[in-house]
């Protein structure tokens, strides 16, 4: 067995030509992590078989027909991701409670850029604190994002569910470190690197699925007899060091909740 690899190189314009090009190969499945990514290989092929890993609807977005009739070439999973930007935005609000400007971080080239934005800022009016909704899309952006949240004395950073930004979740973590920030993203790597806390899917687990269904398709099955599988399973993590260096003290009832606290 061979795996082609293909890297858009966080430019998501490229993925149209870069999925056409495994198509052309031709690649027996094409395995699909995120949203734009998902995207781009729907509009490749209707006939090469393509498993993918998102974080929304996948009937909504019209990759499949049905969850348990996908009818068509696209299987796979989908996870928590962007509908629990509003839960981690009233979770970093209970571990900064005094907080009354907070900032959200979100890909404007996202395809659910705006709904993003317009979950968290009623997220926001529900729990009485003012959000500014801050954008970047390369590396390049970080340095300015984080001179913004100085200029608006933002108290807090929630980083929105984001492929680019999975991509760079050791910077970040630093950034938002060095820059005394208490963020949330929602995977554990990020608190594990320094971010004050994490809540969102075990996504080793969901990686694992999608590695099953598509040695299931190298084996002959067919997408269009295939559910799409949903993962529900979420964990909270902590990073203690982080907490105490921002001079906080995490709420003994959030504590009861966390999945895992790092010390």
């Amino acid at each position: 067995m061979a795996i082609e690899f293909r890297y858009a190189e966080n430019q998501y314009v490229r993925l149209p030509a870069l999925a056409a090009d495994l198509v052309r190969r031709p690649v027996d499945v094409v395995v699909a992590h995120g949203i734009p990514v998902a995207l781009a290989a729907r509009a490749a092929s209707t006939k090469t078989p393509v498993v993918f890993l998102v974080a929304v609807d996948p009937v909504k977005f019209g990759f499949v027909a049905s969850f348990s009739r996908p009818d068509g070439n696209l299987i796979g999973m989908t996870m928590l991701g962007n509908d629990l930007g509003p839960k981690r935005l009233e979770l970093l609000h209970e571990l900064v409670p005094s907080a009354t400007t907070i900032a959200a971080l979100i890909n404007p080239t996202s395809p659910i850029a705006q709904t993003q934005s317009r979950d968290l800022q009623a997220a926001a009016r529900t729990l009485g604190v003012q959000l500014h909704v801050l954008h970047a899309s390369n590396e390049h952006d970080f340095d300015t994002v984080f001179a913004r949240l100085a200029q608006l004395r933002a108290e807090a950073l929630v980083i929105d569910s984001d492929v680019f930004f999975s991509s760079q979740i050791e910077q970040l973590a630093t950034l938002a470190f060095r820059n005394a920030m208490p963020a949330i993203y929602q995977f554990r790597s990020f608190a594990a690197a320094g971010g004050l806390t994490s809540y969102g899917v075990r996504i080793t687990s969901a990686y694992l699925f999608v590695g099953v269904y598509t040695g299931q398709i190298l084996k002959g099955e067919t997408p269009a007899d295939l559910p799409v599988q949903q993962s529900t399973e979420v964990e909270l993590t902590i990073n203690l060091r982080t907490d105490k260096a921002l001079g906080l003290t995490v709420p003994l009832p959030l504590l009861a909740r966390a999945d895992e606290m790092i010390e």
